[in-house]
Parts: structure tokens; sequence; C-alpha cells
């Protein structure tokens, strides 16, 4: 064949998957039972190889160029075992399963289509007119087996083969036709604005470091232009033949936004690059509760028949910006499940913007990227990434809770015997833990708990395939769950985690897998791409960031701020605390005393973070107490719903209407670490200074306290790893609410005295060197002359950061 043409890869299993599935979507099976499945199938396979004898050849990588018009199809995979039984060739595949075999009557449809594919190469390569079909179905925990067999002439498994290729290959072409159209808008591509100080400097490191194959931490204030400072480079990249899909990872909806911006404004240009934005599957649904099974959802009911139409309806007819909206009205028009569509039409994107979830998260990352054997040259471009470590570690840890198990055996009481004594086994072990435990515990393994658990997870999943009444149906269904995430997580169990119990203040006592240093299991997500960009305003110290996301190769980049310091007063109030044993009435007024000085200086819009409601609450009554009247004020509630929060925002969008119309300032009064306190945009006009109160340093609690001993043992700075470096990381992002382009103008007030310390100093960011300290009787008279000193700005090309 001419080595010339151009050629598209599958997998075979991806194959007939992806072109044969039909019927329901239905998450009362499969699921998340897929994961522990793989791990243990592999265990069963190895088992069954070993005993078929010398004549049986297991894992044969079987490959097969398939000709189609104008390029060719490389389809490749690997058969479970051939062997030869009575002067007949057959093909074995092997798949392992929790249900009991007595309720298999046939193979799956795509398990025996894998073996088709096989069965049909290999009598091709070895011109065999007939040839054995053999499925072996193995229950992973009785590891019983089933087997089902078929003879196969050679002339009908071609036919049946060249149908499924002919329908596979309008997919081909597509992927072929459009990768070309992509890469010939992406050459003459250049970078849509005047580059700011350092811009260029960022954007060559990020091409760089994608040519190298490496990962890269990138610290850079607000208003350097991160976001198409790392877009760019990574298009080009990919136009070049370096990359074939980015990835763009965020932690909070605003950050998608601005992503999709950033493709916007290169789409104007010329670009051609499709990008989907994955949105939460609950906010998708077109139901009132997310049930995906067909007695629940219509759309469900026969949602793989019409899928793969809808799919290549919206590529090849719909825009190349595949939003939210987009996605909602091709579901509606196909009657598909819209958070099922957004995920197919993924795999044929060629960027992903979506949460850190779909990537690094066991249990939600996206299989067709990441699972088990796949790869590709994929561009992670991860955004405010100082957020991934907390969340990381939330994604590779695990918990179960002592109550729910009791709960769960009485709901079952009288219903199934078995699984009732696997609930009591293992509330007995966790009771033997709660009654050795004060507070919290740490323990060297839970072994003989995970194989209780092990055992409880089978009886769960024949439960779950009895006729129970929906509810309860659903509450064994989400125990499972739980159940087999513990599993999965025990499986990672490494020096990287700590194993804890602890008793609750309401009497409840929970078991916890910790993954503590996530950079391992993080690796093994991004080890399957060619590069990585991790970038945000606030990554200081750097090497904490690429102690827990990446490793001691890894680049960095400091960019400085490209704003003149003399639009921003930095000032440290070093006469106030916001340590536990002073807060007091005192305290409170003399906080009170700085803001008002704050937002004396000049009439606007101001913003003061606190370190907890409570004490924001008790400033905020001394606050109005005090100067009330000449000062419109608004304070964040708990648990604020979108629609509040969107009309707190708009106050200070709009200036506030008492501030308008009584000449008044607008104080608003927020948590530090809290919603308001990064991710928001309030430029120019829109804030004009803010206050933050305290370190930022994170409430003693066990989990920090665990952390804290962790790192001490290994003899480095538990104190700053548990505390101080997340502290200070929201005092950051906090501070960083103000000056969001080059013709804003502000002030920035810290106050606490532990701010004037080396260990809090040295973490502040270089642009900081020039901060001033003041005591209460001269803020006022300070900030006044601050902004009596300023000038107009001039106007320069905007670009969003």
């Amino acid at each position: 064949m001419d080595e010339n043409r151009n050629t598209v890869r599958i997998s075979v299993r991806n194959l007939v998957e992806f072109i044969l599935r039909s019927g329901d979507l239905d998450n009362r099976t499969g699921g998340k039972a897929e994961l522990q499945a793989m791990q243990a199938g592999s265990r069963l396979h190895r088992k069954i190889q070993k005993q078929m004898g010398a004549g049986y050849r297991a894992e044969v990588a079987l490959k097969e160029q398939v000709p189609m018009e104008g390029f060719d199809c490389i389809l490749e995979g690997r058969a479970d075992g051939i062997f030869t039984e009575e002067d007949l060739t057959w093909i074995d595949e092997i798949k392992g399963v929790y249900r009991e075999l007595e309720r298999i009557g046939e193979p799956e449809q795509v398990h025996l289509a894998q073996a088709l594919c096989y069965g049909c190469i290999y009598a091709r390569q070895q011109e065999l007119q007939e040839i054995g079909i053999q499925m072996t179905y193995g229950n992973l925990e009785t590891e019983e087996l089933k087997y089902f067999r078929f003879r196969w002439t050679r002339a009908n498994l071609e036919d049946w083969f060249g149908k499924l290729m002919k329908e596979y290959e309008k997919w081909a072409r597509f992927q072929l036709d459009w990768k070309e159209t992509c890469r010939d808008s992406i050459r003459s591509l250049e970078f849509p604005f005047p580059y700011r100080e350092g811009q260029r400097e960022l954007a060559a490191g990020v091409y760089r470091t994608i040519l190298r194959k490496k990962r890269l931490f990138i610290q850079a204030p607000t208003g350097v232009g991160k976001t198409i400072s790392t877009v760019f480079p990574a298009v080009k990249a990919v136009g070049e033949g370096l990359g074939d899909r980015i990835f763009y990872l965020t932690a909070k909806t605003v950050a998608r936004t601005v992503a999709e911006e950033a493709f916007r404004i290169l789409r104007k240009d010329g670009l051609r690059m499709k990008n989907v934005t994955l949105t939460a599957k609950e906010k998708l649904c077109v139901c009132e509760e997310v049930e995906c099974n067909p007695d629940a959802c219509p759309c469900a009911a026969g949602h793989f028949d019409r899928i793969n139409d809808a799919v290549y309806e919206l590529l090849t007819e719909g825009p190349d910006e595949i939003s939210r909206d987009v996605i909602l009205e091709q579901a509606g028009k196909h009657q598909v499940c819209p958070f099922e569509l957004s995920l197919d039409t993924a795999s044929w994107t060629d960027v992903i913007i979506c949460d850190y979830n779909y990537v690094f998260d066991p249990n939600v990352r996206l299989k067709r990227f990441f699972g088990e054997g796949v790869r590709g040259d994929y561009l992670c471009l991860i955004d405010e990434a100082h957020n991934l470590v907390e969340r990381s570690r939330e994604m590779f840890s695990a918990a179960v809770c002592k109550e729910d198990f009791l709960e769960l055996k009485r709901k079952l009481k009288g219903r199934d015997k078995k699984t009732e004594r696997a609930l009591e086994r293992c509330n007995r072990y966790l009771l033997g833990l709660k009654r050795e435990c004060e507070t919290w515990q740490l323990h060297e393994n839970v072994d003989p708990f995970l194989l209780q658990l092990l055992s409880l997870s089978s009886e769960l999943e024949r439960l779950r395939e009895e006729e129970l009444e929906p509810e309860l149906q659903k509450e064994v269904l989400e125990f499972w769950f739980t159940v087999r995430d513990f599993l999965n997580v025990a499986d990672r169990l490494s020096d990287n985690y700590v194993i804890y119990s602890e008793l609750d203040g309401d009497g409840s006592f929970r078991l916890k897998l910790y993954c503590v240093e996530t950079a391992e299991n993080l690796r093994e997500c991004l080890d399957k791409g060619r590069a990585a960009i991790f970038f945000s305003a606030t990554l200081l110290p750097v090497t904490y960031y690429k102690h827990l996301l990446g490793d001691g190769e890894d680049y960095a980049i400091y960019v400085p701020s490209p704003f003149n310091r003399e639009n921003r007063l930095l000032l440290l109030g070093q006469d106030v605390s916001s340590r536990y044993t002073r807060r007091n009435r005192t305290e409170y007024e003399k906080i009170a005393g700085y803001l008002n000085g704050m937002v004396k200086g000049k009439q606007g819009n101001y913003l003061a973070f606190f370190p907890s409601y409570r004490m924001m609450q008790d400033v905020y009554e001394s606050y109005r107490e005090l100067y009330g009247e000449e000062t419109e004020l608004l304070i964040q509630k708990t648990g604020m719903q979108e629609t509040e929060r969107e009309v707190f925002l708009d106050a200070f969008r709009q200036g506030g209407e008492a501030a308008r119309e009584e000449k008044k300032s607008l104080l608003g009064f927020c948590v530090l670490g809290g919603i308001f306190s990064e991710g928001i945009d309030l430029k120019g006009e829109a804030l004009i200074g803010a206050a933050v109160i305290g370190t930022g340093l994170p409430q003693i609690c066990n989990e920090r306290e665990i952390l804290r001993q962790y790192y001490e043992k290994k003899e480095m700075d538990g104190f700053a790893y548990a505390y101080r470096y997340p502290g200070m990381n929201k005092v950051l992002q906090a501070a960083g609410r103000v000056i969001r382009t080059d013709r804003d103008a502000g002030v920035i007030l810290l106050l606490d005295e532990r701010f004037r310390e080396p260990d809090y100093r040295r973490m502040f960011p270089v642009e900081w060197e020039d901060i001033r300290f003041c005591r209460i009787p001269e803020a006022g008279t300070v900030l006044k002359d601050f902004w009596n000193t300023r000038k107009s700005i001039p106007e320069t090309a905007s670009q969003p950061d």
C-alpha cells in the first residue's frame, strides 16, 4: 500500500463499541463497576490463559490496514487467545463479569463483534477458509466459566466486517478532512493583541514546553493575559503536529467562560477548531431528577440507537463552538441525553474545556482519552492550578461511615440475609475501631475490612439484579458506588496515603483513605498526554506546587506584573491582629477604623475579606454602629444561591444605588477563600480597593493536623504545608481582585501583624516589595494622599486575562 496515503487509527474495541452500540441508556447497570472489573478481569484473563496449555497463544497482537477511498484505516488490537482444536483455529474472547452466569443467555453484541473482528483479521492473514469464535465469560467472584461457540466461514466474516468498516468510513473521513481544515487555518494565525510586558516570553515558554514534552508551572499575576498566552502557543503546536487535542481544565465556571472567549478571539482571525465545553450532568439534565434510565427519562429509551446520528450532524453541520445551549438544542432535536451527547461529541473535537474531574478523577475521567491503554498527544492547560491541590486530594481519597452500614442493614431487614450479614460484619469491624478512637486515630492498614467490603460489594452487585422498590433500589445502588469507590482507592494505597478514623461531633464514625501526596496519581493521567501547563496568579512558593502537582524536573516561569506600581497602594496595618486570642470588641473597632479610612480615601467600591463568618459578622456590626450611616454595606451570607451572588456583584458593577444617589462608598464584607475572593472580575471603578484581614490560615481540624504531622515526619515544614501555604494563597487571591487591567488603580490593605514576619514576607510576590507599613492614626492620610496624586491612565488594547 502507498505509504504516503493518509491513515486513521482505531482499536478494535473502540470501533465496535462505537459503531454497534444500541438500545437504552441505563445507569442501573454497568457504571462504576467497570474500573474494578477491569482490574479483576485482568487477573482472571491471566489465570484462564495459563490453564489452557502450551498450545494456547495469549494476547496475540493483530493489525489490519483497511483501504478506504483516499486513505487507509489501521485497525489494531489484541486477541485474548488463539488455539487449535480438531483442525479448527479458534479465537477466544474473555470477559470478566460480576453477574451470575446463568443470567447470561447469549453474548453481548459488542463483545462478540470484537471477537469477530479478530477472527476476520486472523483468517485473512492465515488464509483460513473457516474459523471458530469462542466467547468465554468468567464470574469475577467465583471464577466460574461459561462458553459460547460459533463457526464462521471467511466469506461470511469478510462480508460482515466490510459492512462494519463501511459504516465507520464516514467518521474516519470527517476526522481526516477536519484535521486538514484545522491545520490550514492555524498556519497563518498570529497573536491577536500587541504583546504586553512578559507576554511574549510566556507564550514562548509554553511552546518550548510542548516541544520538549515537559510540564511547566507559571506564576503570573492578573493582567498578564495568561489565558491567551497559553491557548495561542498550544493552538500553534497543534497546527504543527505537536499535539492532537487541547484540554483546557478549570475549577470554576467563570474560568471556562474566559477560555471560550479566547477561542472566539482566535476564531475571528480565521481559526477553525471545534471546541466543546463539558457541563455537569445535573446542569444539563432536562428531568427534575437525574435518573438515566428508560423508566425515568424519555431520552434514555433507545438513546444509543440515535446518538451517532446526533453527533455526526452536530459535527458536520453545527458551529465550531459547541456550547451548552448548542448541546441542549441538538439533544432535544434527536431525543438523546444531552450530557452523553457532549461526551461523545468531545471525542471528535480539537478542544475540550472542562472541570479537572474529567481528566483526573478516577470515577469521572474520560476513559476514552485517559483509560487503561489509551494515550495521545494531549496538551493540558490547567487554569487556576492552585485549586488542584485540594481538589486532587478529594479525587484520590475515599471514606465510609459506620452508621451508613447500619442504616442500609435496617432497610434490608428480612429481605436478604446474605447482604445483611455482610453489612453487619463491616459494621462490627468499624465498631471495634470506634471504641478505640477518642477524636481521630491513624491506622497502618485495614486489610481485614477491605476483604469484608469486597464480599459486601459482591452481595450488593447481586442485589442490584433483584426486584426492589425504586427508592430502596436507588439507595442500594448509591451505597454500592460508595463501597466501590473505597475499594478502588484502596488499590492505590501507598506511602502517599494516610489511613485514619475519626469520630465526628454528632457521634458518627468514619474511616478515610486520605491521599496526601497527589503528584503520582496526577501523573498517571498527565503521562498519557504530551505536555501540561499549570498556571495561576498565585503559585507561590512554586516549589510547594511542583511537589504536590508535578516533579523536580518540571519547568517554572515567574512573570512580573505588567502594571505600573504607582497605580496601586499596598498598605500593611501593623497594629491589628486577627489571631483567635485577640478577637474582641476593641480589635474589631480597630479593624473597622482601618476600613473606614480605606473607604474615606476616595468614594467608590471596596471589599473586605475575613477569616471566618463569625469574625466578619462581628466586625460588620462594629462598623455599622460606628460608621454605618456614611457607607452602603453588603455582607456575604452562608449558602448563597447563584442569583443571590449575581445581585451582590451587580451592586459593584452598577456602583450601588445608595452610593450613586447619596455619594456614599460601597463596602462589601466577604469571607476569605469564599465565593467572592477568587474568580470574580470587577474592573475599573467596579472595585478600587480591598482589605484582607488575617493570613488566611485554615481552621485547625483533624485533617489539617494529619497533614502537618505527615510532613513533619518527613522532616519538612509541616505547618507551612498544612496551614501557611494554603492560607497565603487565599490572601493573594483576594488581593488580586484589585487591579484587573492596565487602566485600573486601587488600594490593597493587609490587616494583621503577622504579615511583617519573614515566613509570610517571603511568600509575597516580587511586585509587593514596595509595601508600606502604617498604624491607624496615619492610615487615612496615607490613603487620601495616594488618591490625590493619581493621574488619569491612558487607554490601551484590552484582552482577557
